[in-house]
């Protein structure tokens, strides 16, 4: 068996999963002052009903570091940069404790200046003295050198709690989004890791014990705990990400699409092109800076279930506020919810503040409760219909890129909605009246997010260095290390780490992933130069196994999506 847990905005979600289907679920509210509390309360929930007994697996979304970056409750960072030619890496400051280094290398790792390891020992002392424990370390071309970050680490060694160095995020040769990530990386770092060590805990003291516990990442796949401690940073955004896989789970997309998922605060929307998921082009933005983190293409907007609905100068306001949960739930304040409550019929808790509610904001507008809970909900319908054109039309001004493939030239013409979350099933009539496509909504809409949690798969990732001048390559995550003739090229290096991440996940794990199911995310080639000759090429490939849905529970959830 397996388990899924998603930490969401409004509800945590719970799906214990066998291969014939769904064992157990369980939606609990969200505890933000206490987000383990809430994982604890949904384990409770999924072991009333089985012991989970012979856990495979337990995949887990949430939405701690996200939170974190955007309300900036970050622990300080300690930033050091050292730089080279160029843009002033001033421009890219970030954070509290930002320190540009004298010292640098050119484009091809040559040192142009040598670290004054005097000011980094000073930069260091003063950061411990203001309290800073966490620290990011970036060169502006350290993918080809890292000498400099790692002589910086050396100073810091045993003088902190953690440390992110620049090359280790990537191969690629982007200073900003290297330093924002690596700042980000260590920002959550001391969060996360708490929040880590909370959940190993309370699965031991529940008698959980799943041989494989992991974090989804924001472009749909997995890493495992231990991964997920050294980079945090891969985990924001996994709530959409999530939505994303228990979609593909259940519906298998075949066509162009959008799918819609409506929590209590937020809806979530995405794009699928002929079945495939859309993922960022230069990977995810934090705060307005761009990242090396891949993600899946997506776009939250600020209009839930719980969204409050008021009246203001300008007319009907609905969100971004969720002040409480529905009236009809106890509430102090009017929300979609409430609405729904009235022109669906539904019953849905107490239908009567529903109504009380309604009534009040509706004197306002002199119309009906009736009238007034239909404006509200054609209102949130329209918007929902506004944001995904101008998704859309953003999206087919470039070339469009899948989990599988780039799409040139590819103009994405949606041929129906996918509508999961809490109040989907609520508000899917109106929805295709709205949008004029025909719209789905799928058997346990409700955990969706849970289901795509517990059911993606591993991305395990393999980077492949070769310097032709030395004749050696390597492949440090494999234990690859070898010698290669002078000629090598990029063409056989791709083929290479292909090759060799199969056949270790073969021979090792037990895992028969085929060539086709694995992509390449980066790759570079730089000639060396000795005075006016070429002395050889330095290459670089890094492959990852695409997202998607583990195949031992590819019927698991599957259902039948039928059209409204």
């Amino acid at each position: 068996m397996i388990l899924g847990i998603d930490v969401g905005g409004t509800h945590t979600d719970a799906v214990l999963l066998s291969r014939e289907g769904m064992v157990a679920s369980a939606k609990v509210a969200t505890n933000h002052e206490d987000l383990l509390g809430s994982i604890r309360l949904a384990l409770g929930e999924i072991l009333k009903h089985d012991s989970m007994e012979g856990l495979k697996r337990f995949n887990l979304s949430t939405t701690l570091c996200t939170n974190a970056i955007v309300q900036d409750e970050l622990d300080a960072v300690g930033v050091l940069v050292s730089a080279g030619p160029g843009i002033d890496p001033a421009h890219f400051r970030i954070g509290t404790a930002y320190s540009l280094i004298r010292g640098g290398l050119d484009h091809r790792g040559t040192e142009l200046t040598p670290l004054d390891l005097e000011q980094v020992k000073g930069v260091v002392q003063d950061c411990r003295l203001q309290g800073v424990k966490v620290f990011s370390l970036v060169g502006k071309f350290s993918p080809r050198n890292p000498d400099h970050e790692q002589q910086m680490a050396a100073v810091l060694e045993g003088k902190c709690d953690f440390m992110t160095l620049g090359h280790s995020l990537s191969g690629q040769l982007n200073f900003p989004r290297r330093i924002a990530t690596a700042y980000y990386n260590s920002a959550v770092w001391p969060m996360f890791n708490r929040f880590a060590n909370s959940v190993s805990q309370s699965l031991e003291e529940l008698g959980v014990s799943p041989p494989h516990l992991n974090i989804l990442k924001a472009d749909g796949g997995t890493m495992t705990m231990n991964q997920a401690r050294q980079m945090p940073v891969e985990s924001i955004f996994s709530g959409p990400s999530a939505s994303i896989m228990g979609c593909v789970a259940m519906c298998r997309p075949e066509q162009d699409a959008i799918l819609l998922d409506m929590g209590g605060t937020t809806t979530d929307m995405a794009v699928f092109a002929s079945g495939d998921p859309l993922i960022e082009t230069e990977s995810m933005d934090l705060v307005h800076r761009p990242t090396l983190v891949r993600a899946m293409k997506t776009r939250s907007i600020g209009l839930g279930g719980d969204s409050a609905v008021s009246c203001s100068d300008q007319g009907l306001c609905i969100g971004p506020r969720r002040l409480g949960p529905c009236m009809a739930c106890g509430g102090q304040t009017p929300t979609v919810v409430d609405a729904l409550n009235l022109v669906q019929g539904l019953c849905f808790g107490d239908v009567g503040a529903s109504t009380a509610g309604i009534q009040e904001l509706a004197k306002t507008f002199q119309e009906s409760a009736q009238d007034c809970a239909k404006m509200i909900v054609q209102t949130v319908c329209r918007e929902l219909k506004r944001q995904a054109l101008e998704l859309l039309s953003r999206i087919n001004e470039r070339p469009v890129y899948t989990v599988h493939e780039l799409l040139e030239y590819r103009k994405i013409e949606p041929q129906k909605i996918y509508l999961i979350g809490g109040p989907g099933r609520m508000l899917a009539s109106f929805l295709q009246e709205t949008l004029g496509l025909p719209v789905v909504v799928p058997d346990h809409y409700q955990v969706a997010n849970a289901l795509g949690a517990a059911l993606a798969r591993p991305t395990m990732e393999a980077e492949l260095f070769a310097d032709t001048r030395k004749r050696v390559l390597t492949i440090p995550v494999l234990g690859v290390n070898e010698s290669v003739p002078s000629d090598y090229s990029l063409d056989q290096a791709r083929t290479d780490v292909v090759g060799r991440l199969c056949r270790h996940l073969a021979d090792r794990l037990d895992w028969n992933v085929s060539p086709a199911d694995v992509e390449i995310v980066e790759e570079s080639e730089m000639n060396m130069v000795n005075d006016v000759s070429q002395v050889g090429r330095d290459i670089r490939v890094k492959s990852q196994i695409k997202p998607g849905i583990v195949p031992d529970y590819d019927q698991a959830v599957r259902c039948v999506c039928k059209e409204l």
